[in-house]
């Protein structure tokens, strides 16, 4: 096998990626404007159908966000085999935010789960720190891998980022997310 056949094999082996980053982006765009609906009246309602809707929108955002960090570092593997090592920890590292999101999601739609099962604070703080820093971390090396365009990782960087200013800014992030993620694997070395 040549190295372009390998090349045209990964292409092929990872076509759902695009749409899996398409819909993780929307599904979390979903979830920004619900959480702006739900507090339109004044303070949001953990029972009101805005709250528990958006937030099962963000649950399979995140699910779906984690698919993404395993098509990305496949299809690295079989891009850019180079520097593997960097790109099994932003893996795990993605992946391991991702479980933590997924975690506190959980706990946010079934208040037994989270009386029943503490949520430490590192999984609160660390969480979305691993989680931010494992998919740009595969996104930059996508970009070098000619996967994404150069500003891509950037437009996701400035969305992710934006959560951290102000949670009502999670439909500008969001956006911003999937504008980074659209051109996903347009550029893959021609």
């Amino acid at each position: 096998m040549t190295v372009n056949d390998a090349r045209t094999a990964g292409r092929t082996a990872y076509l759902w990626l695009r749409p899996t980053a398409v819909t993780a982006s929307l599904l979390l765009l979903g979830y920004g404007v619900l959480r702006l609906i739900g507090g339109l009246d004044g303070p949001r309602d953990k029972t009101a159908w805005p709250w528990m809707v958006g937030h099962t929108l963000f649950l399979f955002g995140m699910v779906a966000f984690g698919a993404v960090i395993v098509g990305l570092h496949g299809r690295l593997r079989a891009a850019l085999p180079r520097l593997g090592a960097v790109d099994d920890v932003a893996a795990v590292a993605g992946l391991v935010g991702a479980t933590a999101f997924v975690w506190v999601i959980l706990g946010d739609l079934f208040p037994r789960f989270a009386d029943a099962v503490t949520t430490p604070d590192l999984v609160l703080i660390g969480g979305p720190a691993l989680f931010e820093l494992g998919l740009l971390t595969l996104l930059v090396r996508a970009a070098v891998a000619r996967l994404l365009p150069a500003w891509a990782p950037v437009l996701v960087l400035v969305g992710l980022g934006s959560f951290a200013v102000n949670l009502d800014l999670l439909p500008v992030g969001a956006a911003l997310v999937l504008a980074g993620l659209v051109p996903l694997g347009r550029h893959d070395d021609d």
